[in-house]
C-alpha cells in the first residue's frame, strides 16, 4: 500500500489550505505523522536483529535491496503490550536520505487537518518528549498526536541517522 500527499484544499482553513497526516495507532492512543514522510505501509515481517542495539530496534529488513533499521514504536514509547498480530504495521519513511520503518499497533487512516484544528502540544511531561510533539489534531471527538518523525529520527538517542543525514 503506497501513499502520497499534499497539501490540498480544506473547507475550514482560513487561506483554504489543510496538511495531510496518515494516523496510527499505539496501545490506547492515535497518532499521526506528515504523509509526505511515509513511502508504503507493509505487514510485519521478521527482522534481522542487530547485536547490541537498543531494544526498541527490532533489526533491520532488506526491502527491495535497500537495508531498512525497523523501530517498535510501541517499546521506545513504552506504550500498550508489544504483541505482533495481523494488524501490526510497518510504516516505512523517507528521513532525508535515509529509509526507516516504524511498527505500529495499527493504521487508521489519511486525514486532512486545516491550521486550525491543530493545537500546540502543551509543556507536560511524556514518554514521547515533547521536542517530537508538532501539536496535538482534533477530527470530529478524535484526538491526534501530531509526531515530528524526522526530528524523532535524527535524535541522538534513536542513533539510526549520522548528523551529516540531518542536512
Amino acid at each position: 500500500m503506497q501513499y502520497a500527499g499534499m497539501a490540498q484544499r480544506g473547507p475550514h482553513d482560513e487561506d483554504g489550505f489543510s496538511q495531510a497526516f496518515l494516523s496510527f495507532i499505539l496501545g490506547d492512543e492515535e497518532y499521526a505523522i506528515d504523509i509526505l514522510k511515509v513511502q508504503e505501509i507493509r505487514g510485519y515481517d521478521p527482522v534481522t536483529a542487530i547485536a547490541n542495539a537498543p531494544k526498541f530496534i527490532k533489526g533491520v529488513i532488506n526491502l527491495r535491496g535497500t537495508i531498512v533499521p525497523i523501530v517498535d514504536l510501541r517499546i521506545k514509547f513504552g506504550v500498550g503490550r508489544v504483541e505482533y498480530t495481523a494488524f501490526t504495521v510497518v510504516i516505512i519513511l523517507n528521513i532525508g536520505p535515509r529509509v526507516v520503518g516504524i511498527v505500529v499497533d495499527s493504521v487508521s487512516d489519511v486525514v486532512s487537518l486545516p491550521v486550525d484544528a491543530i493545537h500546540p502540544a502543551s509543556d507536560f511531561s511524556s514518554q514521547i518528549g515533547v521536542g517530537f510533539l508538532t501539536g496535538l489534531g482534533t477530527v470530529g471527538e478524535r484526538m491526534l498526536i501530531m509526531l515530528d518523525i524526522e526530528s524523532m529520527m535524527h535524535s541522538r538517542e534513536m542513533a539510526l541517522l549520522d548528523t551529516d543525514d540531518a542536512d
